[in-house]
């Protein structure tokens, strides 16, 4: 494992988002959805697209409170420009699971 510093880890930007718009992604070369998420007023409503298909239905996607690197560069992946990088972890029956809030917490709230 490499070490990170403190320093670069809080250069890291990582906050609570609502997924408030969910569409398939048919051009993406992996199975993914396109989301828009709220990041409350200050950041705003940004996107991303995340292979998390294998896991969950975009109904079961709307309205989740997840947790997303803000500050990463765009990357453009097919014809959608992600903005934001979704953070999830493998699961044991498979597919990517979201970290996700499960307390009330106001949108954009920086986690640490």
């Amino acid at each position: 494992m490499n070490p990170c510093s403190w320093q670069d880890f809080q250069k890291v930007e990582m906050h609570i988002g609502q997924i408030v718009r969910v569409e398939s992604f048919p051009k993406a070369r992996k199975p993914a959805y396109k989301l828009w998420i709220d990041f409350g007023p200050e950041l705003g409503i940004k996107r991303s697209s995340a292979q998390v298909t294998q896991r969950y239905s975009p109904e079961e996607l709307e309205g989740r409170k997840i947790v997303a690197v803000t500050n990463l560069s765009p990357k453009k992946i097919a014809d959608f420009q992600s903005e934001v990088l979704v953070l999830g972890v493998d699961s044991l029956e498979g597919g990517v699971t979201l970290l996700e809030i499960d307390h009330d917490a106001p949108l954009g709230s920086r986690v640490y």
